[in-house]
């Protein structure tokens, strides 16, 4: 299964030519040049650019140029398909994407407000280290797996608003789940299918070469990062969602502050007799804070040990709610 997962806006349609390749349709728009064009459908412009001019010759102006508003042929190297758009269909409403599941599958363009952005997903522990666990009416449940659900659904936030974005640590089964009790597994991989270690230094390490090596080939691009944990501290600390970020960072301060700003509203809104208490601080000493390359923001959505929180938690709705409220400070914050 793939990392990236990608909603193009333009219409296309795929069709094998052979085995080597795969051809893409794409409409230009306005300020649309050959190389842009390439790379808003995920090719790569340098390798496939003497075939792209081959193939639409009689659709070029002085053998260069795109013309607004026509179709053209997008050849694309079935080893670029394989890793981009190898979960992608094309349905009647929008794209469907296997790692959300049958039911979330499909997801439907809200808006192109995100588009030309690329953000990279990491929910917490996954495969040998399920994070922190406790029990409720009787079973088990851990860390990782609602910290995994949110990641998945704000994917899907972002994806609708056309998005670029990379999911780091993914399950090959599990998708967006609506039930409150999450079954545990084991089977979390990180991309594109590296099995994740025993060892804690090892995995963390394993998830900072990956999005750094991806940051390096998006380069020029704006990127982000966003990490997802459920909090474990003592028992009878019930806490608000709160976010960290590089001390040095102004883009990832700018960001946290953005998606706090937007939960201090949203509880104001929905909550008013509550104050909201999460904050928005510096914690460079964190492993992936400190590492990774784009700017970004680690967030805590709640102590999965208090009885409070796992309301919180538990509930697949409060989780919608949750990564609806983190996509749309990631929209104050990309606008900005």
């Amino acid at each position: 299964m793939r990392l990236a997962v990608f909603l193009v806006i333009t219409f296309f349609a795929f069709s094998n030519v052979n085995s080597q390749d795969t051809i893409l349709y794409a409409v230009a728009e306005k300020g649309d040049g050959i190389l842009s064009l390439l790379r808003k459908q995920g090719a790569n412009p340098y390798d496939v650019y003497d075939e792209f001019v081959s193939v639409n010759a009689d659709n070029l102006r002085d053998s260069v140029h795109l013309y607004e508003g026509r179709t053209y042929v997008i050849p694309i190297k079935a080893e670029d398909l394989n890793v981009k758009l190898d979960v992608e269909t094309k349905t009647i409403k929008g794209l469907s994407y296997d790692i959300f599941g049958k039911k979330y599958a499909e997801v439907d363009s809200k808006s192109t407000r995100l588009e030309g952005a690329v953000y990279y997903l990491i929910s917490g522990h996954g495969g040998p280290d399920p994070g922190a666990m406790t029990t409720y009416v009787g079973k088990s449940i851990s860390e990782d797996e609602y910290a995994y659900d949110v990641t998945l659904r704000l994917a899907r936030e972002l994806i609708s608003h056309g998005a670029m974005v990379y999911i780091i640590v993914r399950d090959p089964d599990d998708g967006i789940r609506d039930e409150r009790i999450l079954e545990l597994d084991w089977d979390e991989v990180v991309y594109p299918n590296k099995v994740i270690p025993l060892n804690q230094v090892e995995r963390l390490k394993q998830r900072v070469d990956v999005v750094n090596q991806l940051y390096k080939e998006n380069k020029g691009k704006y990127q982000r990062l966003i990490v997802t944990h459920v909090d474990s501290r003592s028992v009878g600390q019930n806490i608000d969602v709160f976010f960290y970020h590089h001390e040095k960072s102004k883009n990832g301060k700018k960001l946290a502050e953005s998606i706090h700003k937007t939960f201090e509203a949203k509880y104001k809104k929905y909550q008013p007799n509550r104050t909201y208490s999460g904050t928005f601080e510096d914690r460079s000493s964190l492993y992936l804070v400190k590492k990774t390359h784009p700017a970004m923001t680690f967030i805590e959505i709640g102590n999965i040990t208090n009885e409070k929180d796992q309301r919180r938690i538990l509930d697949p709705d409060n989780r919608q709610a949750l990564a609806k409220w983190v996509s749309e400070g990631v929209l104050l914050d990309f606008e900005k």
